[in-house]
């Protein structure tokens, strides 16, 4: 196991930049008895504990002055059972590389997000989900959990053993412990066929409820300053298989949505007053195309372009009087936004932090280009959001507290409760979670 002080390591940043931290400690631990061990030395000497992934949350979620643990040496498939279709992975492991492996044996996860850079447990434990009619997110996919709690003990949970740990602990904001493996249910790999096209946004909402009907998977971009959406449904396929070709790929997903994209943004941060012209180009760029691929290609796209997001799971009966909200006030404000409104969505879960959690969920997702400020434009989304009872993304940009939480998750309770067994010294807090979760 390699320690590190912060003093030679420097500053932890996120993905995003947003976020900073100089933690005294960290550590790489290349096993779960080497992973307990730092959590209880760090409990002697009164340091508080975080885990980070890749850190494309937004949220400080996994900032701390105390000990950092990187997962990044657990990784790799554990065991994987043909009988119960299920997959067991160490804790570090990045999705892209869980999911290739998957694929080489002929599974797959039923569904994804729409990046795979993220270690498996700071997915997971964030909430990260892709959108769906009747699939839900990563975590709702997890059968089996492993994590190291505040004292250093290691335990297991299911819905068998330890259910009441499992029921929280799929997407636990590491407050519960530090997961060190994740079981999840895979299926035979299967294809997926995606239809992508622009559609006018007034024709979108009118239509919203048909199309999420008729699609496994539908979700859409919204260009701010137009009228324009670029939509996209994913339904299964017995196939063939007929991948984008390499070079239309390249052209489309690197040279225009990333390449040209990040260009268009250096010029909009430095003039914004030609965001709106670059939207109207922006939103025509790309055109209608299909194609058929396993799973992982058709769910994931790259994203080189940084951006600071925060997005909002409302009532999905609420989508649609929402949008139109978050237009209007687009439109009057006066903010010049180059970054395109993602919606998606996905189906009720028993998670009992999960943003899914016992009602079906739309995602609203409002982004800003990295280095452009975002705060007024977030504020008002915001405000919008929760007049609907939205529940922020645990990794995105939000200012909600305990207090509203409790309004929001009917379960807040059962998880704070067993915050308090498990970690009652909070050797887990961190700023973050005290804001989140109360003190």
């Amino acid at each position: 196991m390699s320690s590190t002080a912060s003093g030679k390591n420097g500053t932890w940043r996120n993905w995003g930049g947003n976020v900073s931290a100089r933690p005294a400690r960290e550590v790489t631990p290349a096993s779960v008895d080497e992973l307990a061990a730092a959590v209880r030395q760090a409990a002697e000497d009164g340091l508080r504990i975080k885990a980070v992934g890749t850190g494309h949350s937004f949220t400080s979620i996994a900032a701390t002055d105390g000990l950092l643990i990187r997962p990044q040496l657990l990784t790799g498939i554990r065991k994987i059972d043909r009988d119960a279709m299920t997959v067991t992975v160490e804790a570090g492991t990045p999705l892209k590389r869980l999911n290739v492996a998957l694929a080489r044996e002929g599974l797959s996860l039923t569904n994804m997000g729409d990046i795979m850079e993220q270690t498996v447990s700071g997915a997971t434990s964030t909430g990260t989900h892709g959108t769906g009619r009747d699939s839900a997110s990563i975590a709702a996919q997890i059968r089996a959990l492993e994590l190291v709690t505040a004292d250093g003990s290691v335990l297991t949970c299911s819905e068998k053993e330890n259910p009441d740990v499992f029921a929280a602990a799929r997407i636990g904001l590491g407050a519960l412990g530090v997961v060190t493996a994740i079981t999840f249910a895979v299926e035979p790999l299967f294809l997926l066929t995606a239809r992508e096209e622009p559609m006018p946004f007034e024709q979108v909402l009118a239509d919203f409820d048909e199309l999420w009907a008729e699609n496994e998977h539908f979700e859409f971009y919204w260009f701010p300053h137009t009228g324009s959406t670029n939509t996209k449904r994913n339904n299964r396929s017995a196939g063939p298989a007929q991948p984008v070709g390499q070079l239309k790929g390249w052209f489309e997903d690197e040279f225009l949505s990333n390449g040209v994209f990040q260009v268009a943004n250096w010029v909009g941060r430095a003039a914004p007053a030609t965001i709106p012209s670059i939207a109207r180009i922006s939103s025509r760029a790309l055109s209608a195309r299909t194609y058929t691929d396993i799973p992982y290609k058709v769910f994931t796209s790259p994203r080189r372009v940084r951006f600071v997001e925060m997005e909002f799971a409302v009532p999905r009966e609420a989508v649609v009087e929402t949008l139109h909200e978050l237009k209007a006030m687009v439109d009057r404000s006066g903010l010049r936004v180059s970054f395109p409104v993602e919606v998606r969505t996905a189906p009720a879960d028993d998670i009992t932090l999960s943003t899914a959690s016992g009602r079906d969920s739309a995602y609203i997702a409002v982004h800003m280009f990295r280095g452009t400020p975002y705060q007024r434009y977030f504020t008002a989304a915001e405000r919008i959001f929760t007049a609907h009872e939205g529940r922020p993304h645990w990794g995105k940009v939000h200012t909600r507290d305990a207090e509203y939480f409790a309004q929001v998750y009917p379960r807040f309770g059962e998880f704070t409760a067993l915050r308090d067994r498990l970690d009652p010294e909070r050797r887990l807090q961190n700023d973050y979670l005290r804001r989140v979760l109360g003190a």
